[in-house]
């Protein structure tokens, strides 16, 4: 799976975002956008733009990746007559979200649990060609409506439609393969959300190849969430692959369940270096999107299901377990991601829920102690919130220029 650093829209040089406009305009005014005042006279036009963009580029003030950007927004703003609102960076850019895409989302997840989810054993009737025969018309028609809508500048519902392209993806392929014979041991396509099993790793991973291929065609950020679903299928499929291997074959019950606990462990935290990977990867995409959030949320799913499963039967083992969540929160406060902080506050709420019932349960002072770690946490929290700037600028700093830029983007973004 590869992301550019950028989109093609973002690669060209700032003075061709504003091509069009007049080289040339009237002394006093602007580059022809009727405004009489503000920003377009304060700029003198279009080339004063692509200009101060390039000295600011050339001084290090700026990333060329976001020239172009910045330079398409400015032009929108002047071509915008005096007193409008402010445009929105495309549909998915925005920090507004519009009542219809709540129509979009709903619609589109509708289309998309009939195709996954809701599929009901009847629909095994139809037999493996018509399956994928069904599949496959129902895929082209939504790509051909996704790079419709994505032509319009509609990226939300183009972004849902392509997704469904992906959801048909494996009843696509399982239909296929049953047509040319092959056996998936008698599990028909409606447990493929459900049952764990090592007969859907072929599935998995075509689903995988595709769906990367039209994330690098179209990319349209919604379409990682069935790739990354797709993936947290595939850590569970894995492990009951490797324990059926003559290897572990001879597993007990408890010995199988901490092997798949370890391996899901393992598995997320590989998920989530990928997750990391796409965000460096696409640190210069549209203002709004977040090509890494399912990924992230598909990692911490099998990497804290997996470590909270796990009982080490030590006070020193389940203290640990406190700190890696309290690490959680550090990285999601760095990385501006809430789930890292939503995970990491429910391992920390089961830790002290366990000391509250179990470890300290006839202490009087508990309570008490308890109340007054808080107190302090809060003590802590108006500190950073007094020495934040000099300490993120520090951090930002020592850290490596592309992972320095990700972290200013997402602060700003919050």
């Amino acid at each position: 799976m590869t992301f550019p650093d950028s989109s093609p829209e973002f690669t060209h040089h700032p003075a061709s975002v504003v091509a069009g406009q007049s080289a040339n305009p009237p002394v006093g005014g602007t580059a022809g956008n009727g405004r009489e005042n503000g920003a377009g006279s304060a700029l003198g036009g279009s080339t004063d733009i692509a200009s101060l963009l390039d000295e600011a580029v050339a001084a290090g003030l700026l990333a060329r990746q976001q020239a172009a950007p910045l330079a398409e927004f400015l032009a929108a703003r002047l071509r915008q007559p005096a007193g409008a609102a402010a445009p929105m960076l495309g549909e998915s850019g925005g920090a507004r979200f519009k009542a219809a895409h709540i129509l979009y989302y709903l619609g589109g997840m509708l289309a998309i649990g009939a195709a996954s989810l809701f599929l009901t054993v009847g629909f095994a009737q139809l037999g493996g060609a018509g399956m994928a025969l069904i599949a496959a018309l129902y895929a082209g028609a939504a790509y051909k409506v996704a790079t419709h809508f994505l032509g319009r500048g509609l990226r939300v519902p183009a972004g849902i439609l392509a997704t469904l392209v992906v959801v048909l993806v494996p009843l696509a392929a399982y239909g296929l393969l049953l047509a040319l014979g092959v056996d998936f041991l008698g599990h028909d396509y409606s447990q493929y959300h459900s049952r764990i099993d090592p007969v859907w790793l072929t599935l998995e991973v075509v689903t995988l190849a595709v769906g990367a291929g039209l994330l690098q065609r179209l990319r349209l950020p919604f379409m990682v969430m069935p790739v990354a679903v797709t993936l947290w299928y595939m850590s569970m499929d894995l492990a009951a692959l490797l324990l059926a291997s003559p290897e572990l074959d001879g597993l007990g019950w408890t010995d199988g369940w901490r092997f798949r606990e370890q391996f899901s462990l393992v598995f997320g935290l590989l998920t989530l270096g990928l997750a990391l990977w796409v965000d460096l990867r696409s640190r210069f995409a549209r203002p709004g999107e977040d090509f890494a959030f399912w990924l992230h949320l598909a990692g911490l799913l099998a990497f804290w299901g997996g470590l909270s499963s796990l009982d080490s039967g030590s006070e020193w083992g389940r203290f640990a377990y406190a700190m890696i969540n309290l690490g959680l929160i550090a990285v999601g406060t760095v990385l501006v991601r809430r789930a890292y902080v939503v995970f990491g506050g429910l391992g920390l709420a089961f830790y002290l829920g366990y000391l509250a019932h179990r470890v300290f349960r006839d202490s009087l002072l508990f309570p008490f102690a308890l109340t007054l770690l808080g107190l302090g946490i809060i003590a802590l929290g108006l500190v950073w919130q007094r020495h934040q700037d000099g300490w993120r600028g520090r951090l930002l700093a020592a850290l490596p220029g592309p992972l320095a830029e990700l972290l200013r983007r997402r602060q700003a973004e919050g």
